[in-house]
């Protein structure tokens, strides 16, 4: 298996991609933050000190996700068409999923594993004060696939 990032010298490089074909792209990605029980019922009842956590965490998300090529330094500037964040509380804590969509040269699950991330980590900033047994995990891509552009 080749690495496309390192070139035959073995240095770090940014993938050209200026003669692939513009297709439309989705990916999608998911991840798991997990919270005290108590911590969960104050994110509920939008109890916490900061604010209301999953409006925030997917607000941050989505600016996470349109970033990417700010965070990722080989990672390319492509133009985003939506970033889409759900959340669903469990007894455990929080499972956070997104869709990034976008027309392009490249693919977009840099993009959707940013978003997840930057959820998670708003999450865990937002609910510090009062869980110090937050973990992060099982960030994951779900899916992504392309199709010809229809004009």
């Amino acid at each position: 298996m080749e690495l496309t990032h390192i070139n035959k010298k073995g240095d770090a490089e940014m993938v050209d991609i200026s003669s692939k074909k513009i297709v439309h792209r989705e990916a999608s990605a998911s991840g798991k933050i997990y919270l005290q029980s108590d911590t969960l019922d104050l994110i509920k009842g939008e109890k916490i000190g900061k604010g209301d956590v999953l409006s925030v965490a997917r607000i941050a998300g989505i600016s996470g996700g349109k970033a990417t090529s700010s965070l990722i330094p080989l990672s390319h500037n492509i133009t985003i068409n939506k970033i889409d964040i759900k959340f669903r509380i469990d007894e455990d804590g929080i499972r956070i999923w997104s869709k990034a969509v976008c027309d392009g040269r490249t693919g977009i699950e840099m993009e959707a594993l940013t978003a997840v991330s930057i959820s998670a980590l708003t999450i865990y900033d937002m609910c510090k004060a009062v869980d110090k047994k937050m973990v992060i995990s099982d960030i994951k891509l779900e899916e992504k696939k392309k199709s010809e552009l229809q004009y």
